[in-house]
C-alpha cells in the first residue's frame, strides 16, 4: 500500500469513510432504539410528583385521589412530594431542573404556570422553555360571598354601593398573588370599583373572618365556602366562572349578575421537564384522564367543589398560554408585584 495514499481500507474491504459512516448509522440506530425502549418500558421505577402546595389543600387532595389508580395502572408507586413556597415557584423550579425522563413531574396551578411570570421580577424557570404540559386536572370555582349583615343582596346593588363610596368596602381573598387575589383585581377592574383588599393565608382563613364579620366580603374557593352558603351563614352573590355551579344552581355567574365577560377560575395540572419524550407524556395523559373520568372519582371531586378537566397536552398548553396573557394584563393594570 502506498503510504501517501489518502484512501485507507478497513477490514472486510470497506473504505475508512464507509466504515465510519456505517458506525455512525449504527450509533444513531442504537440511540433511537434506546429511546424507543425507554418509552415502551416506562415506568420501571417510582414516579415522584412534586406538589407545589402543602398537604391538605384542594389540589393536593384531588391528586391524592388519583394516586392509587395511577400507581396500579402504571405498575409503579406514584410518590407525592409536597414542596410549597413562593407561589409555587419553589416546587416548580425543582421540576424544571430535573431529568426529562418522566420520573419527576410537577403539580402546578395558575400562579406558577401562568401568573407568576408577571408577579415576580425574576423567575427561577421559564414555563415555555423549561416545562412540558402533561394534563390539566381540575378547575376550582370561586364565589363572591358576603356576611349576612351586608344590606345589599345582589351584585348590582353591591357594585352601586362600592361606586358611591370608593375605598370604604373591604374584601378578603386567599393571599397576595393567588388566583383569588387576581380574581378580586379583575372584578374591580371590570366593575369599575375600588375596594379595600385584605389578604389572608389561604381561602379557609378568609372565609372564617367573613363568617365572623371581620370583613364584609370575600372571593374564596367553593370547597371553603359551600357548606356556609348552603346553611345561610354567607350570602353568595356570584360564581366567578362562565357556568353556574351544580352545587349552587340558583347563584348567578358574575357575567349574568352584572359584569359581562367576567371569567376567573382556579386550576391546576401536571407538567414534566421540557424534553420529556412525547410517548411518556401521552401515556401519563391517558392514565390521568382515565382517572378523571372515573365515575366515583368525579363524584368525590364534585363533592369537594372541584370540577374535573380532562384534556390533551396540547389543550393544556394552549390554556396556560391564554391564562398567561390574560393575567399579565390584570396584574399590570393593578400594579401587583410580589418581590
Amino acid at each position: 500500500m502506498n503510504p501517501t495514499s489518502t484512501t485507507a481500507h478497513a477490514p472486510g474491504g470497506l473504505s475508512r469513510r464507509t466504515a465510519l459512516a456505517a458506525m455512525s448509522m449504527a450509533g444513531l440506530s442504537a440511540t433511537g432504539l434506546a429511546r424507543s425502549q425507554t418509552a415502551s418500558d416506562y415506568p420501571n421505577k417510582p414516579i415522584r410528583v412534586v406538589v407545589t402546595f402543602p398537604p391538605g389543600g384542594s389540589a393536593d387532595a384531588v391528586f391524592r385521589l388519583l394516586v392509587p389508580r395511577l400507581s396500579e395502572k402504571l405498575g409503579q408507586p406514584v410518590i407525592v412530594d409536597n414542596r410549597p413556597g413562593a407561589g409555587g415557584n419553589v416546587g416548580m423550579s425543582l421540576v424544571a431542573k430535573s431529568p426529562n425522563d418522566g420520573y419527576t413531574l410537577g403539580l402546578g396551578a395558575a400562579g406558577a404556570l401562568s401568573a407568576n411570570v408577571s408577579l415576580y421580577e425574576q423567575m427561577p424557570f421559564d414555563v415555555q422553555r423549561d416545562l412540558k404540559p402533561v394534563a390539566m386536572l381540575a378547575g376550582i370555582p370561586f364565589v363572591l360571598v358576603g356576611h349576612p349583615s351586608v344590606e345589599q343582596r345582589t351584585l348590582q346593588a353591591l357594585i352601586q354601593r362600592a361606586k358611591s363610596a370608593p375605598d370604604k368596602l373591604s374584601i378578603a381573598h386567599g393571599g397576595n398573588g393567588t388566583a383569588m387575589h387576581l380574581s378580586t383585581a379583575l372584578f374591580q377592574q371590570m366593575a369599575g370599583i375600588k375596594l379595600v383588599e385584605v389578604a389572608y393565608r389561604g381561602s379557609g382563613p378568609a372565609t372564617l373572618d367573613t363568617l365572623g364579620g371581620q370583613v364584609p366580603l370575600a372571593i374564596v374557593d367553593l370547597p371553603a365556602s359551600l357548606q356556609h352558603i348552603q346553611a345561610g351563614r354567607l350570602i353568595a352573590y356570584a360564581a366567578t366562572g362562565t357556568q353556574r355551579l351544580p352545587s349552587l344552581p340558583d347563584v348567578p355567574t358574575m357575567a349574568e349578575a352584572g359584569v359581562p365577560g367576567y371569567d376567573s377560575t382556579g386550576w391546576f395540572g401536571i407538567v414534566a421537564p421540557a424534553g420529556t419524550p412525547d410517548a411518556i407524556v401521552s401515556r401519563l395523559n391517558a392514565e390521568i384522564n382515565a382517572g378523571l373520568r372515573d365515575e366515583q372519582t368525579r363524584a368525590t371531586m364534585h363533592t369537594m367543589g372541584v370540577a374535573p378537566a380532562p384534556g390533551t397536552p396540547a389543550q393544556f398548553a394552549s390554556y396556560i398560554a391564554s391564562e398567561t396573557t390574560k393575567w399579565a394584563t390584570v396584574i399590570r393594570t393593578a400594579r401587583i408585584k410580589l418581590d
